[in-house]
């Protein structure tokens, strides 16, 4: 709620006021408090009728509309929504003004265009067997020069012109296995050596990658990027542009990294975060429960060697 500028009460002045009224009269309240007795017959009658609820502020709205629109005219703004025009154009059709059309649009929960399009259903899919699909992905974050607002809380103490770097991240769809690096760019050379590397990090643990599943980005277009995985019998997979959800479980890692570790707690230097992410790694595949999979860390799902 928001209190007019204005407002002598408050709703805490208002019971005050009323309580003194009842105990004595509305005569010596009225005049303790400045205001008029028909005010505080107003507040009285509001008290005994609704409780501490009645001592709010009530919308200026009126309850009934002298000159409502007419229902058929309603149902045919609604139609014309359900057909995805703009308020603008419905208002054109049937005649009425655009700010009428609007606040109808509002009323219905049409306001915005997109709410006309139905949510599309979530297909939740996980592989059968270990290396049978590798998700990767980038997450870009600030390096470090001191502790950030993110920690201290002030936004106007800011260091500039720090630069980024690039956490390269790949998980396992059946098992949730993850390999992680911070690397300074994401560079197509910079995501072959990640690919290489996070290879060689499944094999040591029994698995072999059968499909590889990543996003657009440059980096994953590179013609050595591909030459590995034709090398390797991995056949490449992209995502639908504009679509991360298809890339769920990267995404959903990146999140889950973001707030154990990368936001965890404040790092002096990005050298600091970086050598804490070795240990949080460990500590994610081996130990932390993971909803997806009942609750169990990631090498529960990994084969013995």
């Amino acid at each position: 709620m928001k209190t007019h500028g204005n407002a002598r009460l408050t709703p805490k002045g208002r019971e005050a006021l009323v309580r003194r009224a009842m105990s004595e009269g509305a005569g010596p309240a009225a005049k303790a408090a400045g205001l008029s007795r028909r005010t505080v017959s107003k507040w009285c009658r509001r008290w005994r009728q609704e409780g501490a609820a009645g001592l709010l502020d009530r919308s200026s709205r009126p309850r009934r509309l002298a000159r409502g629109t007419d229902k058929r005219i309603v149902d045919r703004v609604l139609a014309l929504r359900h057909e995805r025009l703009v308020a603008a154009a419905i208002a054109q059709k049937v005649q009425l003004p655009r700010s009428t059309v609007g606040a109808i649009l509002r009323r219905h929960g049409l306001g915005r265009l997109k709410s006309v399009q139905p949510a599309e259903p979530v297909v939740r899919y996980e592989r059968s067997s270990p290396g049978e699909l590798l998700h990767v992905d980038i997450k870009k974050l600030g390096r470090i020069a001191g502790i950030g607002h993110r920690i201290h809380g002030d936004r106007a103490t800011r260091t500039r012109g720090v630069g980024w770097e690039y956490v390269h991240v790949a998980v396992d769809d059946h098992s949730r296995l993850a390999y992680l690096e911070v690397l300074p760019d994401e560079t197509a050379e910079s995501c072959t050596d990640f690919l290489e590397r996070a290879l060689g990090f499944y094999r040591r643990h029994g698995i072999r990658v059968q499909r590889l599943l990543s996003d657009n980005g440059s980096g994953y277009r590179g013609h050595v990027f591909n030459a590995i995985c034709t090398r390797a019998r991995i056949r490449h997979l992209y995502t639908r542009p504009y679509t991360p959800r298809t890339n769920g479980k990267a995404e959903r890692l990146v999140q889950t990294l973001l707030r154990e570790w990368a936001y965890a707690r404040p790092y002096r230097s990005s050298a600091r975060r970086t050598a804490a992410l070795r240990p949080w790694l460990a500590h994610y595949n081996r130990k932390r429960p993971h909803g997806g999979i009942g609750n169990r860390p990631p090498m529960s799902r990994v084969p013995k060697p």
